[in-house]
């Protein structure tokens, strides 16, 4: 059914789609977990309250994240092209990725420190600790299993959001399905680019819920 050129490009699609998910998955927790916890610690119950600035930030992530995927892949355009100098392939695929991702990811943040106790952070401030060090010691380590949780929700969310991506010849295994399957009308090609993003999805899902279990106290416990 697939010749060898095929196969080859089904594997390099698949690989191509595993990076982006990871790097985008990364990039967008390094600018989302800040986010998140800016969005709980400055709210009006927060450790630092300031609701002009938490009406603010809250205000453009809610925008980022009404905006559907492919609508914000066409708008940033300019902007993809001034970071990575084109507005097609998988870095410009990656850029679009995170600039909706980022949004998405601030706000499971934000839900997963906000589920934490909140005696647990009063029994730290009685003991003297700052803000810093709630932060620190107190609001992330709380929040790791339901962290670990939505990082695989965030992670096949992207994984689905890169395969839209071949709309603008993103790359990995949408960009395939896209010009091989939809536009050839090869029905062959769509189904088992499908099939290989449902196994990868499954894979994120399975290796991601273990890392979840084991660093959850209360059931190490």
């Amino acid at each position: 059914m697939f010749d060898s050129q095929m196969i080859q490009m089904l594997v390099e699609g698949t690989i191509e789609s595993i990076y982006m998910t990871v790097v985008i998955t990364v990039i967008s927790y390094i600018i989302g977990i800040p986010l998140g916890v800016f969005l709980v610690i400055s709210d009006k119950n927060g450790i630092h309250p300031m609701s002009s600035l938490n009406w603010l930030v809250g205000g453009i992530v809610n925008i980022l994240r009404s905006v559907p995927f492919l609508i914000m892949m066409i708008t940033i355009q300019p902007l993809t092209r001034m970071i990575v100098g084109t507005t097609i392939g998988t870095r410009a695929a990656i850029v679009a990725l995170v600039v909706s991702a980022a949004p998405f990811v601030a706000r499971m943040v934000e839900q997963s420190l906000l589920e934490i106790d909140h005696g647990v952070i009063e029994a730290a401030q009685s003991m003297g600790a700052s803000n810093t060090q709630i932060i620190a010691k107190v609001l992330l380590p709380e929040s790791k299993p339901s962290l670990l949780n939505g990082a695989l929700v965030s992670a096949t969310t992207i994984l689905g959001y890169s395969a839209m991506a071949g709309f603008i010849g993103g790359g990995g295994l949408g960009d395939i399905a896209i010009r091989y399957g939809y536009n050839r009308y090869d029905t062959g090609t769509m189904l088992i680019t499908v099939v290989l993003l449902v196994i990868l999805v499954q894979i994120i899902q399975s290796v991601g819920s273990r890392i979840a279990k084991r660093s959850d106290k209360r059931i190490n416990d």
